[in-house]
């Protein structure tokens, strides 16, 4: 992948909806005629300022680009002149503070239900939900899957791609119970499968949920023939080309794709003798390839940098595009930003309690890094990825901790049901108690981040 691709795709998303978020708050602060004197995309001392607008407001860029905010005028931070004392922050009902502070996560969201809106209508491509052979002992194998079954509903709810599938067996492996899967098999027969979700533990919920589960999507069968070689990793160095047919390895011989992935992969930094009928003529050679050792999982494999060659024609079976009305793709819009709300919080508490781990937490460089993967990947996976880090944002907000805006909100709700403001004394505690939790958020996100880094 390359390094610019990522920062870039990276800056472009951590630009978009830091400005989202506090243009959010300014226009309801400007709505309530409060007046804005800065608006800053990045904390610390700007790098670049320009005003402009009746007021003179200051548009900033920081020189830290994580964050932003929104700058008003407030009697608690300097001195205001007495014709302008009706335009401070601090001086407005609390109904309105509380619309102000709020403004920033709804635009988030908004900008999620945009998104996601616009992908609907236009049509998101996918893999249709066919699952390959589940592994012995999985709950897929005790619940009866087979494969070539295509799951057609998770717990009543239509899903028609693997995505939509992955995403709501995660969401009922949050809540560790059983789950109704409707299958479809090759002949059109409907069967229920009872999938119990009850013995996962708390690092089960990662990335490969839905292998350890055993549910692995359908990979028809693939000849043993090299479709893509990458470029400066080993098969590259050993002389592989597009084309290739790999007929044996280490003199046993190889029937299909997977034997080749099998066998590279349980000899990593392992010399391997490849026997290869050329694309080019069909003369047999012998190489000698060293897989790269990866980790993936917890396990070390190997790896050379080669892609199976699949005939387009085979693939097409199982390709899908989902497709909706402008209305009805409006409304499975907001369903969408509503379920993927709601799924941030469970797993959020999940993690307190300690029935997911913290494992899952990820910081800047995880989030860079699918930044990247999904601008490779085509403008449908970048804008996904938008909306699922909107939404994400737009939760974190709003959650009860002091410095972000769901603390003041806690705030504004506790002046409401008193009849006054809450102390400065019970502002500072929280500012102090606020700092720590987030502190410790991030530290555990950058160590989850420098892990993954080193394992590859």
């Amino acid at each position: 992948m390359s390094v610019l691709t990522t920062i870039a795709a990276f800056v472009v998303a951590l630009c978009l909806l830091i400005v989202f978020h506090e243009y959010g708050h300014y226009l309801v602060a400007r709505l309530f005629n409060v007046k804005v004197l800065r608006f800053s995309v990045g904390f610390g001392r700007p790098i670049v300022s320009r005003r402009k607008g009746p007021d003179q407001t200051e548009w900033a860029l920081g020189g830290f680009p994580f964050g932003g905010y929104v700058k008003m005028l407030d009697e608690r931070e300097g001195p205001v002149a007495p014709s302008e004392a009706h335009r401070a922050f601090n001086r407005q009902p609390v109904h309105r503070r509380f619309l102000i502070v709020a403004a920033g996560p709804v635009a988030n969201f908004l900008l999620a239900i945009a998104l996601y809106w616009f992908l609907f209508v236009m049509g998101v491509p996918g893999l249709k939900p066919v699952i390959g052979p589940p592994a012995k002992g999985t709950p897929a194998s005790m619940a009866g899957f087979t494969s070539g079954d295509t799951i057609v509903r998770v717990d009543g709810e239509s899903v028609k791609t693997w995505q939509d599938a992955r995403l709501a067996l995660l969401n009922a492996g949050v809540s560790r119970g059983a789950v109704k899967v409707e299958t479809m098999n090759e002949r059109g027969e409907i069967a229920f499968r009872p999938l119990d979700l009850t013995g996962l533990g708390p690092d089960d919920l990662d990335g490969e949920f839905i292998e350890k589960i055993g549910l692995n999507r359908f990979q028809p069968t693939l000849a043993p023939k090299v479709g893509q070689v990458m470029p400066g990793r080993p098969a590259e160095q050993a002389g592989l080309s597009a084309g290739d047919e790999i007929i044996a390895i280490n003199g046993d011989p190889v029937e299909h794709w997977e034997d080749v992935v099998r066998a590279i992969g349980q000899s990593p930094d392992a010399p391997l003798k490849l026997e290869v009928r050329r694309a080019a003529g069909g003369v047999e050679e012998l190489l000698t390839v060293t897989p790269d050792a990866v980790n993936e999982n917890g396990k070390r494999v190997g790896r050379i940098g080669v892609a199976p060659l699949i005939d387009p024609r085979e693939m097409e079976r199982f390709r899908t595009e989902v497709r909706y009305g402008f209305v009805d793709g409006f409304l499975r819009a907001v369903g969408r930003t509503w379920e993927m709300s709601v799924f941030s919080l469970k797993m959020m508490g999940k993690m307190i309690i300690g029935e997911v781990s913290l494992k899952n937490l990820s910081g800047p460089l995880t989030i860079a890094d699918y930044a990247g993967q999904s601008a490779q990947l085509g403008w449908v996976a970048y804008l996904s990825f938008l909306a699922l880090v909107s939404v994400s944002l737009g939760v974190l907000n709003l959650l009860p901790i002091p410095l972000l805006d769901g603390g003041h909100l806690m705030y504004y709700m506790a002046e409401i049901i008193k009849g006054r403001p809450v102390s400065e004394r019970a502002l500072e505690i929280g500012q102090h108690v606020g700092i720590a939790l987030l502190f410790t958020l991030m530290a555990f996100a950058i160590y989850n981040d420098i892990t993954r880094l080193l394992g590859g």
